[in-house]
């Protein structure tokens, strides 16, 4: 066996194979001869080229290795998780009961400010106010009349009555003072007497009266009568008013520029005060609800920038507000984020409800080595391991089982390649991780080589070589 452990040209099987070859030229001893000598001198020209010849090189299991520094400060950077909402999201309804005449508008479509999206059966409505017109009509007319005043015709024949009044009363108190002469004189009887008496009464009591008309219509109408009637119009006005804001609000309209969002009737449907019938959620920019620990609430300052990403997208938002009150079930702040309305107008449009990711960033100090997450091994308790590429010391690597690693002596006369080491490991304790990368602090030291990827395939002690490309930090 040869010192690399390859059979000998000089080995049987070589040798049979030979013999084999040189059968025919047994039988020509001249040519055998030749082929002897050529033989020898061959074999004795190979094991000279074997001996003399430089050993080649010894190599290991190819691995990625990456040189690690030490870092007294670094930056952590946590996601928080929210709600993508709308700046302002309404479910509509009537004010008032009613039979669902018209609906104007389909779930998705777009509507601005005002614009009607549904209406109820006004008929009834519009009678009324048609007989309420006319009650007010009839009101106004009489307060007018009120207002101006009687007639003049009216004050001269109130005028006429008491003068014509007066004349019979004069014409009665006459007789009556004759006929009590005469009955004084005997000529008549007592009964004549008492009936002028009454007569003369009636007629002053009937001038009173004629006087007392007079004067009224003289005065005008009274105070009290023109605000008695001011107020019935007024009363009617306010009736008119109620039946017009009922009308109004038979018509459902969109309280801002958005799009319909669920539309829950249809036409001939009774629907009751504040039923919800359609909603409607505002156009232009979103807002992200995030729910943060108190700590990192108090880093975060309203007015301030930040990026959301929903999905696999990021949008630049900014700190709206930091709600006073702790959610009662996560018991974290929540963080009112307003993403701006060019994401919508660049035709990246959010839908109401996705989930959106806030990422923020902390400056920590404290030491530690940046590694690949890909580079870590379980170590049990808590504890991770890494493997780093150490100088031979005496060890042989072993013969590909991973579960035997023993120390052996490296042979003489064969160098290692460039980038060969043995496999150490080194206990660590893991600070932080993100994605694709781990903070770890420990036994390591800066320079380090420490094997980045594949490390299921390595176990301490066995000899590896560096991939050149791989070994840069």
């Amino acid at each position: 066996m040869h010192a690399d452990g390859q059979r000998g040209w000089w080995s049987p099987p070589v040798l049979g194979r030979l013999s084999a070859r040189l059968e025919p030229l047994r039988r020509k001893p001249r040519l055998l001869a030749t082929a002897g000598v050529s033989v020898v001198v061959l074999g004795a020209g190979l094991l000279a080229w074997r001996t003399l010849a430089p050993a080649p090189a010894l190599g290991g299991l190819p691995v990625a290795v990456v040189t690690v520094r030490s870092t007294d400060r670094f930056s952590t950077q946590r996601q928080f998780s929210g709600e993508l909402v709308a700046t302002r999201q309404s479910s509509l309804g009537f004010e008032q009961e009613g039979t669902v005449a018209a609906v104007l508008v389909q779930e998705g479509d777009r509507v601005t400010r005002g614009q009607a999206l549904a209406s109820l059966d006004d008929r009834r409505l519009r009678a009324r106010r048609l007989d309420l017109q006319a009650q007010l009509a009839g009101a106004q007319a009489l307060l007018s009349e009120l207002r101006a005043g009687p007639r003049p015709e009216r004050r001269q024949e109130a005028a006429s009555a008491v003068a014509e009044v007066k004349q019979q009363l004069a014409l009665a108190t006459l007789q009556r003072d004759r006929r009590q002469e005469l009955f004084r004189q005997g000529a008549i009887a007592r009964e004549d007497v008492d009936r002028l008496v009454s007569e003369t009464a009636a007629r002053s009591h009937r001038l009173a009266q004629a006087r007392s008309r007079s004067e009224e219509l003289q005065a005008g109408t009274r105070t009290e009568q023109l605000e008695a009637q001011e107020a019935q119009v007024a009363q009617l006005q306010a009736r008119l008013r109620q039946v017009d804001l009922d009308l109004d609000t038979s018509v459902l309209k969109a309280p801002f520029a958005g799009r319909i969002g669920t539309r829950s009737i249809d036409e001939g449907v009774v629907v009751e005060p504040g039923q919800p019938v359609i909603s409607v959620v505002e156009s232009g920019p979103r807002e992200a609800r995030v729910g943060v620990s108190p700590a990192v609430a108090a880093d975060l300052a309203v007015g301030s920038s930040q990026t959301v990403a929903v999905g696999e997208r990021t949008f630049p938002a900014r700190v709206q507000a930091l709600l006073p009150e702790l959610d009662a079930a996560s018991r974290t702040v929540t963080v009112v984020l307003t993403i701006p309305d060019q994401t919508q107008a660049a035709g990246q449009n959010l839908a109401v409800g996705q989930t959106v990711r806030l990422a923020l960033r902390q400056e920590q100090t404290g030491q530690g080595f940046w590694l690949p997450t890909t580079a870590l091994v379980a170590a049990g308790k808590g504890l991770w391991a890494v493997y780093v590429l150490e100088e031979p010391a005496g060890r042989q690597p072993s013969d590909g089982n991973p579960s035997e690693s023993k120390p052996t002596k490296i042979r003489r006369g064969r160098p290692l390649a460039p980038g060969t080491g043995v496999v150490g490991r080194r206990v660590v304790e893991l600070v932080h991780s993100e994605a694709e990368r781990s903070l770890v602090r420990g036994t390591l030291r800066s320079g380090d080589q420490v094997i980045r990827s594949g490390v299921h395939r390595v176990v301490p002690g066995q000899l590896v070589t560096a991939q050149p490309a791989m070994a840069k930090p």
